[in-house]
């Protein structure tokens, strides 16, 4: 299978930000195939929940058992359970999916602040954290899971690597309610090969388009894992999907507003090797008349830096930048990989030649260089956000 095949088990949101329908945006906008079963039926908006009708368990199993007996499954996301007897059943009928990731979102409370999840339920997810290969929880829910303060990071840390130790699963705690110009997510791993700590840290996006950011960092870690991708490599690529994400939220309704999913289009390469083309810096003679014209073909102007540089944005999400002759000379190729390094390191031993080793840029960009055997430039990037979204974004693009 070529496809990573995924089955989502979470409730439904009437209003497509979070739950099922963040869900199956996700993943397909990351190239897997999304099965669904659904365990809650939610009468909701931006602005709150007004109803929750939870589905009888034998549904939901059964729902399980269609998708896994006929397509197959490559990996789990669990979100909204529901109810304690669906956590418990849904408990056993993964412990006979050997081998397969399972990312587990203990949805508690809804953005609105509406509670999802009663105390039965909490007790419940015990069972389904022991299966999980990751469990997501944010700082309320680290809270309740672990039943020990959370009020600064230390004790944070103490809470996360208590349920590591109980549960056995690694553990990402997302930072996003904590205060501060800057969120700060940490992944706690048990003694499986992977670092006991990491964190990544990124400039807050203001704003309050943030209904479905749990429900889409897990299932976009539940598609790079069935990618074969490493669980830190997979938590830093679904990261960056989430955050292009918040930037493309179409701003909708009057509360706390949907994801733009639907909006990500070039912003991650989904392949591990082969690199992706979707930008292109070309030597500019006039500057004026250079921005001129390819504002005039349509292009959005989205960094403007005159008189030396502009870079344009197409509908499809690729970008172009125009250069000053005193800084370049002729056209730079500019290709996106998923892991600069690994293909740099695949690139050496097949006998290719570096220009330049790979190397972080201050602009944002991590590059390496090199020459075609025309004598074109190459330059291999990994960009993320700061292809689109560089802090000096032009404010109306």
């Amino acid at each position: 299978m070529t496809v990573p095949r995924i089955l989502i088990i979470a409730g439904s949101d009437s209003g497509g930000g979070a739950g099922i329908q963040a869900d199956i945006k996700t993943v397909t906008m990351l190239g897997g195939h999304a099965m669904t079963a659904i365990t809650a039926i939610t009468a909701q908006s931006t602005t709150g929940v007004d109803a929750v009708h939870p589905v009888p368990t034998d549904m939901v199993l059964a729902q399980i058992d269609a998708c896994i007996g006929d397509l197959g499954v490559d990996a789990v996301k669990i979100g909204m359970i529901g109810s304690p007897r669906t956590a418990a059943a849904v408990a056993g009928r993964l412990e006979e999916l050997a081998g397969i990731p399972i990312v587990f979102d203990p949805v508690m409370i809804a953005s609105s602040g509406a509670k999802l999840a009663d105390e039965a339920t909490i007790a419940a997810f015990e069972r389904l954290m022991r299966l999980s290969t990751v469990t997501t929880p944010n700082l309320p829910e680290l809270k309740a899971l672990s039943r020990m303060a959370t009020g600064d990071v230390e004790a944070q840390r103490k809470a996360a690597r208590a349920l590591v130790a109980e549960r056995g699963c690694a553990l990402l705690v997302k930072g996003g309610h904590a205060k501060g110009a800057q969120v700060t997510d940490r992944l706690y791993c048990p003694d499986d090969g992977n670092p006991p700590e990491m964190e990544w840290r990124d400039a807050r996006i203001d704003g309050t388009e943030d209904h479905g950011t749990g429900c889409t960092l897990a299932s976009a870690i539940a598609v790079e894992l069935a990618k074969d991708w490493r669980l830190p490599e997979a938590v830093a690529r679904a990261r960056r999907f989430v955050r292009v994400a918040m930037r493309e939220a179409p701003g909708l309704g009057k509360g706390h507003g949907p994801m733009g999913q639907q909006g990500v289009r070039l912003d991650l390469n989904l392949s591990r090797f082969a690199p992706m083309f979707n930008h292109a810096t070309l030597p500019a003679r006039d500057y004026d008349a250079s921005a001129r014209f390819y504002r005039l073909l349509g292009l959005k102007e989205i960094v403007r830096a005159g008189p030396r540089y502009s870079r344009f944005e197409s509908e499809g999400g690729a970008t172009l930048s125009i250069e000053t002759t005193d800084h370049i000379e002729a056209p730079v190729t500019f290709l996106e990989c998923g892991d600069l390094d690994v293909t740099v390191a695949f690139l050496k031993q097949s006998g290719i030649v570096l220009d330049s080793e790979p190397t972080d840029q201050r602009w944002g960009w991590r590059e390496a260089r090199l020459t075609d055997p025309s004598g074109n430039a190459i330059c291999l990037y990994q960009a993320g956000e700061m292809r689109r979204f560089p802090p000096w974004r032009v404010d109306d693009a």
